[in-house]
């Protein structure tokens, strides 16, 4: 059974910027695939985290206009998203 962890977001934050480090400094090719997965995974849910956070931005809008302005970024952002995994 797969159980889930809270981190703060700070920590999640510098995970995913150490990984982007090690990308540029090369790693081991003997743990590119575990590497692979682990980054893209990080990747997909700090999209999907900004995403969730776009999306409250349309529920708690004040106006109409605000509302709409969400929208239309949360959006963009999901087509950026679907066209980046």
């Amino acid at each position: 059974m797969a159980q889930n962890v809270k981190i703060p977001m700070q920590l999640f934050s510098q995970i995913i910027d150490l990984l982007e480090h090690l990308v540029s400094a090369g790693h081991d090719p003997a743990i590119a695939y575990d590497y692979d997965n682990v980054y893209f995974a990080l990747l997909k849910k700090r999209q999907s985290l900004e995403l969730r956070e776009a999306y409250a931005k349309i529920i708690y809008a004040d106006t109409e206009d605000a509302r709409t302005e969400a929208r239309i970024r949360y959006l963009q952002e999901k087509r950026f998203n679907d066209d980046n995994f």
